[in-house]
């Protein structure tokens, strides 16, 4: 299996995990909420889910990914939950939503164990901490993945438009 690599500032690095795709079962993970408790997939309500993968909330395009989700969440909330995943400390999470009025949405932080970024494929590997690279995953109420996307470099825009209509289309 080819080695799987995403740029950032134009530098290729590796990332850890598989690639998944459409149609995989999602895989589990084990991350830490803002309340400091282990949320795993099964602890998800069993509805469309839609995941955001950010580097890091405190970075420009992190910070419009997740204003644009929690935006277009409020607009269907009572159908879907949106999660968005970092390795950011749950504090931080929490302190950014807080000072930035995202209520749509939930955080989840990876720095438990890392397994979202390892199960997901979206673990960089080679920068001197550990980031998640940027990705959006939908989830349909079966535990089944509609939509990806693997954004090829780190500081680059996911396709919003896709990603709203793929979670309207499993909504």
């Amino acid at each position: 299996m080819a080695e799987r690599t995403v740029t950032f500032k134009g530098n290729p690095l590796s990332l850890i995990g598989p690639q998944l795709k459409t149609g995989d079962k999602a895989p589990d993970f084990a991350c830490a909420s803002a309340a400091l408790e282990v949320v795993t997939l099964s602890k998800t309500p069993a509805t469309t889910r839609l995941f955001s993968v950010v580097p890091s909330l405190d970075t420009p395009v992190c910070n419009q990914q997740t204003h644009r989700f929690d935006e277009e969440i409020g607009k269907m909330k009572d159908k879907v939950v949106c999660y968005t995943v970092s390795l950011d400390m749950p504090f931080a999470q929490k302190r950014f939503c807080s000072a930035e009025n995202i209520s749509n949405l939930q955080t989840l932080s990876d720095l438990h164990d890392q397994s979202f970024g390892k199960n997901y494929g979206v673990l960089i590997k080679g920068l001197p901490v550990p980031l998640l690279s940027r990705a959006i995953f939908v989830v349909d109420k079966t535990g089944k993945i509609t939509y990806c996307e693997y954004v090829p470099e780190v500081g680059q825009h996911p396709n919003y438009e896709k990603a709203i209509e793929a979670l309207k289309a499993v909504a």
